[in-house]
């Protein structure tokens, strides 16, 4: 019909002309309400994103300096993570003069993850930042 009779019909019916497709020749439209079809999408995008799983980063912070009970405690920290499935964000920080001796943090660093006992994959690979370097692992499903 044309768009003049489809307002008339859509007047009448106290409902909303909504145009469906509009690259289409002739374009589509659709009497319908209008209200009610923002409403249900809303509804349909919540219900998608609650059966969504949300994958959390965690983050463990090293120092080159750290001891060896602190890494075996933040080793047990890092297993614990990826026994539940989370994003682990693996920073060593350098602080002063450490940032002359990059190369150790970079060691450190590598047998940290070296230690770590389980399934992983190194999803981002050692990166320099400014103030160290970090790395990020996920668990190997």
């Amino acid at each position: 019909m044309t768009p003049f009779e489809a307002l008339q019909v859509a007047r009448e019916r106290e409902i909303d002309l909504v145009e469906v497709a509009p690259m289409a020749n002739p374009p589509v439209c659709r009497i319908m309400d209008y209200g009610k079809f923002q409403y249900q999408q809303s509804k349909q995008e919540s219900a998608s994103k609650s059966k969504q799983k949300k994958v959390e980063t965690k983050g463990v912070r090293l120092g080159v300096r750290t001891d060896d009970h602190d890494l075996e405690f933040k080793k047990n920290q890092v297993e614990k993570f990826l026994k539940k499935g989370d994003k682990i964000k693996i920073d060593i920080v350098l602080r002063g003069r450490e940032k002359a001796h990059h190369e150790l943090a970079r060691t450190n660093l590598i047998n940290f993850l070296k230690s770590i006992s389980g399934d992983y994959k190194v999803e981002q690979d050692i990166k320099r930042f400014p103030g160290g370097f970090n790395v990020i692992i996920i668990p190997q499903l």
